[in-house]
């Protein structure tokens, strides 16, 4: 609702709308280039993944290397991985959860995780 009831200044409106258009491109940008990390088994296990979710690194502590028992290992893994994949959402919401507000409440826009 236009204050007064006037029109809505469309230039106006399109003006802010593709200045949050720019604003959520430059976030997405952002956390494409920050990396998170995560790990498992008392460190013995990390994980880095950018702020979009890309796996970016893998590091295992020789402490964790048991050739008898390699399926405690993907373990270790896929929970670093899924502690840095987590680390990496928070990091999203808190760059991208404001610029979706601004668009209108933050659910159902597509292409956003949330």
């Amino acid at each position: 609702m236009i204050p007064g009831g006037g029109q809505p200044n469309m230039q106006q409106l399109l003006q802010q709308a593709q200045k949050m258009q720019q604003d959520l491109a430059r976030a997405q940008e952002e956390l494409a280039r920050t990396e998170v990390d995560g790990q498992a088994g008392g460190g013995l296990v990390h994980a880095t993944v950018t702020g979009a979710g890309e796996l970016r690194a893998l590091k295992i502590d020789p402490k964790a290397v048991d050739p008898e028992d390699t399926e405690t290992l993907a373990d270790l893994i896929v929970a670093a991985v899924q502690a840095a994949n987590q680390n990496a959402q928070a990091l999203q919401q808190q760059k991208l959860g404001p610029l979706a507000q601004g668009l209108g409440g933050g659910s159902g826009i597509p292409g956003l995780p949330f």
